[in-house]
């Protein structure tokens, strides 16, 4: 199904989306490039079968859309979340792991990220969908979906409230492949906001689209329910 230049991919669960989400991953592993990895319960599903379906991941370097500022080692960190469920894993790590360092503060490791960043080309970017349509670290109505740098201080929209790191919309827009992952009835509004209806501030999920490549939206049919037929 197409919908407002997104191809949408419906799968039974929330197990079929990580299936195919590990996929992809694996594709991009014997591609390589960059990949920019998010957080959530059907990523880390996804990492764990992406472990297993490629164990040399040598071509690829890791990225993340955000990070909350906390230490790598907390249970909410998504880098952390990663490191459990994908890099400790592998025979083979990444040629290159670019970690967001949240526990320097806001200010500070969204600095030091965009110098690392630098005009670096995403060539597949991983993106969840809250229920409240945000993605990344990019909250509805917030004020940085109206920047340009490429990557931004943010403030929490939902627990755990703490600071944030986040890829702006610019960058985002940027990568050549773009992959949501959704799951979950809690999240069919959403979805639909982003995919069905006109695009706005309110549902930033609705804002990114690849300017220049493919943009894709792995669902289950329970985040679908609002859109199928």
């Amino acid at each position: 199904m197409i919908a407002r230049d997104v191809e949408l991919v419906i799968v039974e669960d929330g197990n079929a989306v990580a299936a195919a989400t590990a996929k992809r991953l694996a594709r991009a592993v014997q591609e390589g490039g960059n990949v920019v990895l998010t957080g959530g319960r059907t990523p880390k599903q996804a990492y764990q079968q992406a472990a297993k379906d490629a164990a040399d991941w040598s071509k690829v370097e890791l990225w993340w859309g955000d990070e909350r500022c906390v230490p790598p080692e907390e249970e909410n960190s998504n880098y952390g979340m990663a490191k459990k469920a994908l890099l400790d894993n592998l025979e083979v790590a990444p040629r290159a792991v670019h970690r967001i360092k949240g526990e320097l503060g806001k200010e500070q490791a969204a600095a030091d990220y965009e110098r690392e960043l630098d005009d670096t080309q995403l060539d597949l970017l991983l993106l969840g969908i809250g229920p409240d349509g945000h993605i990344a670290s990019l909250f509805p109505n917030a004020p940085t979906l109206r920047e340009r740098r490429r990557v931004l201080p943010a403030e929490a929209g939902l627990e755990p409230f703490v600071d944030r790191v986040t890829l702006s919309l610019p960058t985002l827009r940027s990568a050549a492949d773009i992959v949501f992952i959704v799951a979950g009835e809690e999240k069919a509004d959403a979805v639909r906001r982003a995919f069905m209806e006109k695009p706005g501030p309110e549902t930033p999920a609705s804002l990114v689209r690849a300017e220049s490549g493919k943009t894709t939206a792995i669902l289950d049919r329970a985040a679908a329910a609002k859109i199928e037929g």
